[in-house]
């Protein structure tokens, strides 16, 4: 896994979160992947964008990236990297 958000390419952030949402893994597996996701993401929700998403809000692992690209990008964060 990567260290910092800005590593990611939005296409391996994706991977990650379909990883998470999909439950590829043992559970051990899975919780580090959601502790890394609110770690690396830095968005205020942490893991209630995946498991507890607001009403009317796209829960599709590329709809969460979205959402906390986004954000990042509102927030003067970095972004992805460039593919």
């Amino acid at each position: 896994m990567k260290t910092n958000f800005n590593e990611y390419s939005e296409s391996e952030f994706v991977a990650l979160l379909r990883r998470i949402v999909e439950h590829s893994g043992s559970e051990s597996e899975v919780d580090q992947l959601v502790f890394h996701f609110e770690k690396v993401s830095g968005h205020p929700d942490g893991s209630d964008l995946i498991f507890y998403p607001k009403d009317g809000a796209d829960d599709s692992p590329e709809g969460i990236t979205r959402t906390v690209k986004e954000w990042r990008a509102a927030n003067g964060l970095p972004g992805f990297k460039s593919n």
